[in-house]
């Protein structure tokens, strides 16, 4: 059932160093960011007022905790919700949601079975009254546990679309753009699609030129001008150059278009120093200071907040959108 228009204080768990999140197969700082950001812009698209809750810095966890719990208040928002990741021993998976009042049931069951629909174990709605957030926070609330990030099971039906239109739809009744097609749009970090086709629009969609600097015919051929750009691509990642995009390279291509989250002393590998080439940085591959300075100043740039984290809508201003998964999936 559509909901009236609300005031949503959401709340992207942890990415607020020393209050950082588990680690599994894959962190729970990146996951929260990756689908928070997406809740976001959804619930704005369908046209709710959003207050983002995350500290920009944090002193120490409890002060983590207690500035998102004073964004939430000082905005009277009408619903706080927090998004995390379970972690345990490897084995226990599904999802569940933490709730303390009636009032945030109510908005917590529909977030759990919207979840549980894609496939998660159904642990269940759960009394929160043990969590700082919920606990501080003066309106209905909730939080979310999406699943278990270090549970191999949870993780190969994870996908972080599917998660923030379960989340929203529990939320609010319903998606942007619910009546036009839906197109599925995998894992960049899992997709399997090799295609020369891919190739050239993956390569000209990270800027990386071909002969002469110039960009990349897409024609489908394998040609010189694509060989040199797959050898640009091959040095700046510090893979062996051979002009062949075989397993390695695109395995760095898909990690990189994947937007995985990057922020200070990660070492990141590939996706570092494609960063790095591209914001003018030394390219070791180590997200350290000067790194974290580059970045800033690109995002203050650009218009975003300065807080030298890598997320979703950095990504999108170096890459652009993920229109290339819709345009050449299956292909």
């Amino acid at each position: 059932m559509k909901k009236k228009s609300m005031k949503f204080g959401i709340d992207i768990g942890h990415n607020s160093p020393p209050d950082t999140g588990a680690v599994g197969i894959k962190p729970e700082d990146q996951l929260t960011m990756d689908v928070g950001n997406r809740v976001i812009n959804k619930l704005r698209a369908l046209k709710h007022q959003v207050i983002e809750c995350k500290p920009q810095r944090s002193r120490s966890i409890t002060d983590s905790l207690q500035t998102r719990c004073n964004i939430a208040n000082a905005n009277r928002v009408d619903l706080f919700v927090s998004i995390h990741f379970n972690a345990f021993n490897g084995l226990a998976n599904g999802t569940e949601v933490f709730a303390m009042s009636s009032s945030g049931r109510k908005f917590g069951q529909p977030v759990l079975d919207e979840i549980a629909k894609l496939g998660f174990f159904r642990r269940g709605l759960k009394n929160g009254s043990h969590f700082y957030v919920l606990k501080k926070t003066r309106m209905p609330a909730i939080l979310v546990e999406c699943c278990f990030c270090d549970a191999r099971k949870d993780m190969r039906i994870y996908e972080p679309e599917a998660m923030a239109n379960a989340i929203v739809k529990g939320l609010t009744g319903e998606l942007p753009g619910e009546d036009e097609p839906v197109i599925h749009i995998p894992d960049e970090e899992d997709n399997p699609n090799k295609a020369v086709l891919r190739l050239q629009k993956a390569l000209n969609r990270l800027e990386i030129p071909g002969q002469n600097g110039r960009s990349i015919v897409e024609d489908g051929i394998i040609g010189k001008q694509t060989k040199t750009a797959v050898e640009n691509f091959q040095r700046i990642t510090a893979i062996q150059q051979t002009g062949i995009a075989g397993n390695t390279t695109w395995g760095a291509i898909n990690q990189i278009l994947s937007k995985r989250v990057l922020r200070r002393n990660h070492a990141g590998g590939v996706a570092v120093r494609y960063l790095q080439h591209r914001l003018g940085a030394d390219t070791d591959g180590i997200y350290g200071p000067q790194t974290e300075g580059f970045v800033k100043r690109f995002q203050q740039q650009n218009s975003l907040v300065a807080d030298g984290i890598v997320g979703p809508r950095t990504w999108t201003k170096l890459i652009g959108c993920d229109s290339l998964s819709k345009t050449v999936s299956g292909t």
